[in-house]
């Protein structure tokens, strides 16, 4: 089985519809994910489950009480066909340090943006990440974040299905590769259609989503 990526801090499962896909989640895995918060202004809101350390998935989709916001969402979640998993995310020691190595050996991957949330009991979290047009547009090559003074999320008492295995396929992986070492981590990655794939440990036994 391949080591897990170095510095994983999440997983990005984008759907156009939240409701549905965090039930069928739940259905299969016995565990339900707990419900994050809204992306105010953005039009989004997630549920979370813990994937073991301080890991975690994320389930994103369109905010149900956003209706009037009409602009583009993050993951473009609303023009999705069905839950797909779209990206991942790093968390370096030094988000600022790491994306000046990463461009001094080719690679940008975008400028760091401050981001935030309120969760359900009041808390506000606050973050930084990269986001940019310069990122690979695969989702292969994840983004960069950092948590700042906010309790990162893994640590909020959500309910568990640690990862076992994650593994991602690309046209070309020796183009993905160089830009994986670029940001100091790996990826396992195999020839094919752009794609992720992951496993989960849960009550029901090992359980893969794309």
């Amino acid at each position: 089985m391949n080591a897990l990526p170095a510095r994983l801090d999440h997983l990005v499962l984008a759907t156009p519809d939240l409701a549905a896909t965090v039930a069928d989640f739940t259905r299969r895995t016995g565990v339900p994910p707990a419900p994050g918060g809204a992306h105010v202004g953005l039009g989004t809101r997630n549920h979370l489950v813990s994937l073991g350390g301080a890991r975690y998935l994320e389930i994103i989709g369109p905010d149900p009480d956003q209706r009037a916001y009409d602009g583009p969402r993050p993951f473009d979640v609303d023009r999705l066909a069905g839950p797909r998993t779209v990206t991942w995310a790093i968390s370096p020691p030094d988000l600022d340090a790491a994306v000046a190595a990463a461009q001094a050996q080719g690679y940008n991957p975008g400028p760091i943006h401050p981001m935030s949330r309120r969760r359900p009991d009041g808390t506000l979290l606050r973050w930084r990440l990269t986001d940019g047009d310069t990122q690979h547009p695969s989702g292969l090559v994840p983004f960069l974040i950092d948590w700042g003074s906010s309790v990162h999320p893994s640590a909020s008492g959500l309910p568990a299905t640690p990862l076992l295995a994650l593994s991602a396929s690309a046209p070309d992986p020796d183009e993905i590769r160089p830009l994986l070492a670029a940001l100091d981590t790996s990826l396992a990655l195999t020839v094919g259609p752009v794609g992720f794939s992951f496993t989960v440990e849960t009550p029901r036994g090992p359980v893969t989503f794309g």
